[in-house]
């Protein structure tokens, strides 16, 4: 079973005080990328809930985001009084002449925003108050491994039915091989009648021979086949691997292409086209897979 790393999860818990909401958004990434925001005052603890994210996760581009509200009458914060006052008067200096003191409002309103306009007296965190945040990180972490599963269900149905398109082209190539093998013979035979005067016959037998095993795709054909069953046991393994699938891609890309290098018979690289577009589509998904 694959997992897509596109993925959302969300928690909120209500503490006495606080209103604590954990967001947790990822997209694809060839390795683990995670960003974290957080409070300054639980910085301390923003390592161990990247390992929880990380071990949990594995890989992608993960953006963890934990927001605090207080909902409650007891706060730390207090407004900074001399920065917010440095701050309006910086303000009003920008064009002294249009601003009046019923703009001093407006100017606070401005101040309080910016940069350490308001201060905050650090206290420890709570032991129990931390406890529900990891808990609720775990909640959101199922969520969003829900998501990845639903997702990867999706790909995994697409992938197995472009990999079965290829598997009926692969049959069209089978079947059409005898009539393009028969008229690669008729071309070269008559390129060499049109030249010809006495030509050794078994001489001229075995270098046809020659000519024509360049253009054999027997190996081709049976390793492409491989390729595709491979891909669809890796798919329906219990891991989640989109680098083996990946490489395995590329792996099936390099028999097709080969096969259509070689085919020199136009009704087969019409078919070796439409395997290389299906190719093409699920290599723009793989990236999704975890």
């Amino acid at each position: 079973m694959i997992q897509s790393m596109t993925g959302f999860g969300k928690n909120v818990i209500q503490l006495p005080s606080k209103k604590i909401t954990v967001e947790i958004k990822s997209l694809n990434s060839k390795s683990l990328d995670l960003n974290a925001r957080t409070p300054s005052s639980y910085r301390e603890k923003e390592l161990e809930l990247k390992n929880i994210i990380a071990n949990s996760l594995v890989r992608g581009k993960i953006d963890f985001s934990l927001y605090v509200e207080i909902t409650g009458e007891a706060s730390n914060s207090e407004v900074n009084v001399n920065v917010v006052r440095q701050y309006m008067e910086q303000l009003r200096a920008v064009n002294p002449e249009k601003i009046t003191e019923n703009d001093d409002v407006e100017l606070l309103k401005m101040a309080v925003r910016m940069p350490d306009a308001l201060k905050a007296d650090r206290d420890e965190i709570d032991e129990e108050e931390y406890k529900a945040i990891k808990e609720a990180v775990v909640e959101a972490l199922k969520e969003i491994n829900t998501f990845r599963t639903q997702e990867g269900a999706v790909l995994e149905k697409d992938f197995v039915q472009r990999i079965q398109n290829i598997h009926t082209l692969l049959k069209q190539v089978e079947e059409m091989d005898p009539e393009r093998m028969a008229s690669v013979r008729e071309r070269l035979e008559k390129a060499v009648s049109d030249i010809k005067e006495n030509v050794d016959e078994n001489r001229f037998e075995q270098e046809l021979i020659y000519y024509l095993e360049k253009f054999d795709i027997t190996e081709e054909k049976v390793r492409l086949a491989n390729h595709l069953d491979y891909f669809l046991e890796t798919i329906a393994s219990d891991d989640s691997n989109g680098k083996k699938l990946g490489f395995i891609c590329q792996e099936i890309g390099r028999e097709i292409n080969t096969t259509g290098s070689k085919a020199n018979y136009a009704p087969m690289q019409q078919l070796v086209v439409q395997m290389k577009d299906e190719l093409e589509k699920i290599k723009e998904q793989i990236l999704n897979v975890l």
